[in-house]
């Protein structure tokens, strides 16, 4: 009987996101709180006895080399492992949002294989080899809410209420690397403090980079004011395009705009694979 695994890969938001300045690299150092939430993508893995990593797109087809077969390659190298993978893909987390699913299908892959290949590796071992391929993948692998700062490598976990979100994508997406590069970014936001958030942990603070993506996407702008329509404040997540305002529980909001793929997200307290490394 072949070794399987069948597990999710879920999304994150950021509760809020700073940019407190920019190292001399270019790197951005920022502030922000990264929270699990239960939109996620299925992943499906199946022992291979070869070395070979194959790939089967079950929903949305990927790029070839995805974060996925990039991430099982890279654990393979680091371990001298000669065992291989065929992994089924059922992709729910829209790209290019602001909601890390790349970076969680890889921190999922890598907790995965781990397990499937008897590997024994440490979570910090594995967010070595996470750090190489996204920096919102030790978040991922880290398996808990978090406060995080510099450019994302120093995480601390924290406790945030459950709490229930309406989560709005446009059909547009925005690219990282296009928002972080624009010259109107604001980047000299004043630092702030753990207790500062908890305070007020769904009212904190703004996303630095909400301002430049409104601009160059203007779906961002017409999901925060639909929302605001229904008496709801959002903003968005990461570097959108999704936008997200907290709901009461059971919300039933009606008539969301096609332009949009939306959906009703639970926090989650912590991540589905937490425990799966040492």
């Amino acid at each position: 009987m072949k070794a399987l695994f069948d597990i999710a890969a879920p999304a994150k938001l950021n509760l809020f996101l700073h940019i407190v300045g920019r190292k001399p690299d270019g790197y951005h150092l920022l502030q922000s709180v990264f929270m699990l939430i239960d939109w996620h993508d299925s992943l499906h893995f199946e022992l291979r006895n070869d070395g070979v990593i194959s790939r089967e797109d079950l929903l949305t087809p990927l790029p070839a080399n995805d974060l996925i077969v990039r991430a099982a390659h890279a654990l393979q190298q680091f371990s001298g492992c000669s065992l291989g993978a065929h992994i089924g893909i059922e992709k729910r987390i829209p790209a290019q949002a602001g909601m890390g699913g790349g970076s969680s299908d890889a921190a999922s892959t890598l907790l995965a294989l781990n397990q499937l290949w008897r590997l024994g590796l440490s979570c910090h071992q594995l967010q070595t080899i996470g750090i190489q391929l996204g920096a919102d993948v030790p978040f991922f692998l880290l398996g808990q809410n978090a406060w995080v700062e510099g450019i994302g490598e120093r995480m601390t976990p924290i406790e945030i209420p459950a709490s229930q979100f309406v989560v709005l994508k446009p059909m547009q997406g925005l690219e990282t690397q296009r928002i972080f590069s624009h010259p109107d970014l604001k980047r000299d936001t004043k630092p702030a403090t753990i207790l500062d958030f908890a305070a007020d942990p769904f009212g904190f603070g703004l996303n630095d980079l909400q301002a430049v993506a409104q601009a160059l996407n203007p779906g961002v702008l017409q999901a925060i004011e639909w929302l605001g329509t229904q008496g709801l404040k959002a903003r968005m997540t990461g570097s959108g395009s999704a936008v997200f305002a907290r709901v009461m529980h059971n919300a039933n909001l009606k008539n969301i705009p096609d332009s949009f793929q939306a959906n009703i997200c639970n926090s989650l307290l912590a991540h589905p694979l937490q425990g799966w490394c040492s």
